[in-house]
């Protein structure tokens, strides 16, 4: 699926913004399934994902409507974490033939008052024993920098895991890691932003008059086990891509069978953007 120079950028810098791999017209399908979807769950529950540590960034009240596991909620996004164009780059970036769910999150940034995310990594919310873990953003709409787009510090991911303060969400110091510091990551519908649990990132607040809407996919190798057992969900070791190679052998911890789960979410709001 990636060119060699692909490759090597990926390899270098940590991340990877792959440009039209969906079509707008697929972008803008996915965006009306998305808020159709957050519309109705937000007639019976909390939606909010805000972390604390936004009104450090802000000073004001801002706002990040999200939804866990979308494959138990729409076969049409259910499709999507599937489509080979997707997994065809993970498989690429992770270096494996075989791609393995993590977790997902839906998130949308409402207009004008979209959350932002300080700088963090995503390691602390869910270290593997490998780092195989990567992150897929794929852009419904358009990304740029007054949306709060996504940002990132390139070469980062060479530092390996940093201490984060674990108040308000984990973070950086805001002080030694202020957004500004980073390459924005403007995007538009359809484009997806591949990078490593280790890249450090963020993003700033939508102070657009239109949302901003991503679909955040956690993936790994199925042979990668997690260091520590959490952030568990539902939807947890589906194979997206491949087959997992640990069948019929001591399964890695961390994928077992949801009723070892308590069949549901564990790690609530970790991991956003």
């Amino acid at each position: 699926m990636l060119t060699q120079e692909q490759l090597e950028f990926y390899r270098e810098n940590g991340y990877l913004h792959v440009k039209g791999l969906f079509t707008k017209e697929e972008a803008a399908t996915y965006r009306q399934e998305a808020h159709d979807l957050i519309d109705r769950l937000q007639k019976t529950k909390d939606v909010e994902a805000t972390w604390g540590s936004a009104a450090e960034v802000t000073m004001t009240k801002t706002s990040l409507l999200h939804c866990h596991d979308v494959q138990f909620q729409s076969a049409l996004l259910t499709r999507l974490l599937v489509d080979e164009r997707l997994t065809g780059v993970a498989a690429d970036v992770i270096g494996s033939p075989n791609v393995q769910l993590h977790h997902n999150k839906l998130f949308i940034k409402p207009p004008e008052k979209g959350s932002p995310f300080p700088m963090h990594q995503d390691q602390p919310f869910f270290p593997h024993d490998n780092d195989s873990m990567i992150a897929a953003i794929i852009h419904f709409d358009d990304a740029p920098l007054a949306k709060g787009c996504v940002r990132m510090v390139p070469g980062s991911h060479k530092l390996g895991a940093i201490p984060h303060i674990q108040e308000g969400g984990w973070h950086l110091s805001l002080d030694e890691y202020p957004l500004e510091s980073s390459v924005a990551c403007e995007a538009e519908a359809g484009d997806v932003l591949f990078f490593s649990y280790l890249t450090i990132h963020g993003s700033g607040v939508n102070v657009s008059n239109e949302a901003r809407t991503t679909l955040l996919v956690q993936m790994r190798d199925p042979l990668d086990p997690p260091s520590v057992l959490t952030h568990l969900s539902r939807g947890q070791g589906m194979m997206l891509r491949g087959v997992d190679p640990s069948a019929g052998k001591a399964t890695p911890a961390g994928n077992e069978p949801s009723g070892m789960m308590n069949g549901g979410t564990m790690g609530g709001k970790m991991g956003a953007r």
